[in-house]
């Protein structure tokens, strides 16, 4: 809804920001749609009916459309990391001088309410060209702005995207001087959350790599052998509830116990990111000792469910399988049949053998194996 038409915004000069007019261009679905205001005060946007939630500078949100409106700003480094930016906003700051301090010129465009395009740094160009470009020197002010470009990578680069020379120098340049170090371990998780869920997240950790930004953020990941590692993230099938999980762990299950803490912790990630990565060690660990399940012992196969914790926790079973059935399909085939057969001794009959205590547990897990042991030497 656009000034002209909206009592709210009557009078106002209200641009379209950002995302959406690079992706309206772009051909690319566009999500939410940012607005900046120019030429109002803070008071103006109260009395308007506007609510404030910016904490940092003057965002409010639409008394209706609940879209965010951000008076136009400018800002200026005075500390480290992505937060040391002192923010002045007042009716005095163009529209140019706000789109100056955005990182890449394809961010930098803004979109009056007649439509017509307003982009004072050649943004369009470089969308036309497939170029991520930094706006201003300014951009080594903010060591965020390395993740984001190695993000906006991952989801653009299958349209022939590529990082400007002088931009990857910068980026460079940041890491070099220490400012990447000072991101918060939960910011760059949600960087890279998002970059995993991309349509190509291994140029995201390429273009870390690249830059020197990995050895400092993802140690372990970086002393690794990153590419045989980043292959695995085509075999993670995407009809897969929760692609960016099995990413993640496809991505550091080659990894010992030791540093895939340590990769875990360095990020932050959460828990069921972790739990997936150890889940697809552990199936990495099964692969490696058979091509096919009847060169697998059956203990082998025990040993792994046992592992993933799959009789308390069955739901595992289908992204595992379904990652080996990418490589291997026979595999996974009779691993499913292995599965089946066993889940289906359960501990009640035992119960009703009179079995209690150790003894319950050892003839329940030794009748499991002894399923899937006929089960192997009938495939």
């Amino acid at each position: 809804m656009h000034a002209d038409s909206d009592p709210h915004l009557a009078g106002l000069e209200v641009y379209l920001v950002g995302g959406a007019v690079r992706d309206a261009r772009l051909g690319w679905p566009v999500g939410d749609r940012d607005w900046v205001v120019v030429g109002a005060s803070v008071e103006q946007m109260r009395q308007r009916g506007f609510q404030p939630v910016g904490r940092d500078f003057p965002v409010f949100l639409h008394p209706q459309t609940h879209e965010e409106y951000a008076l136009a700003r400018t800002e200026r480094k005075r500390g480290h990391g992505y937060t040391g930016f002192e923010v002045h906003a007042s009716p005095e700051v163009t529209l140019e001088a706000d789109l100056a301090r955005r990182d890449f010129t394809i961010n930098a465009m803004a979109e009056g309410a007649d439509g017509e395009l307003v982009d004072p740094y050649g943004g369009c160009a470089d969308l036309d060209a497939r170029v991520l470009r930094h706006v201003s020197p300014a951009f080594v002010e903010d060591p965020l702005r390395v993740l984001r470009a190695a993000r906006f990578l991952a989801r653009y680069r299958h349209l022939g995207f590529t990082i400007a020379g002088e931009t990857l120098a910068l980026m460079r340049q940041l890491v070099a001087g220490g400012e990447i170090a000072h991101l918060v371990a939960e910011r760059v998780w949600t960087e890279t959350e998002k970059a995993l869920a991309e349509a190509d997240p291994a140029a995201y950790f390429e273009t870390l790599h690249e830059c020197g930004a990995l050895t400092v953020l993802m140690p372990p990941l970086a002393d690794a052998t990153l590419t045989t590692a980043l292959a695995r993230l085509d075999s993670v099938p995407t009809d897969l509830d929760e692609p960016a999980v099995w990413r993640w762990a496809r991505l550091g299950e080659h990894l010992e116990a030791g540093a895939q803490g340590a990769l875990n912790d360095a990020v932050k990630a959460p828990n069921r990111y972790r739990d997936a990565m150890r889940q697809a060690a552990l199936t990495r660990e099964l692969r490696s000792r058979c091509a096919q399940l009847k060169v697998a012992g059956a203990g082998d196969i025990m040993a792994w469910l046992d592992g993933i914790d799959a009789w308390r926790r069955p739901e595992r079973l289908d992204p595992l399988l379904a990652l080996i059935a990418h490589e291997d399909p026979a595999l996974a085939k009779d691993l499913a049949l292995a599965w089946r057969l066993a889940s289906q001794i359960l501990p009640q009959a035992l119960l009703d053998e009179g079995l209690r205590g150790p003894q319950l547990g050892q003839e329940l897990a030794r009748r499991r194996e002894q399923t899937i042991r006929e089960a192997l030497e009938t495939a």
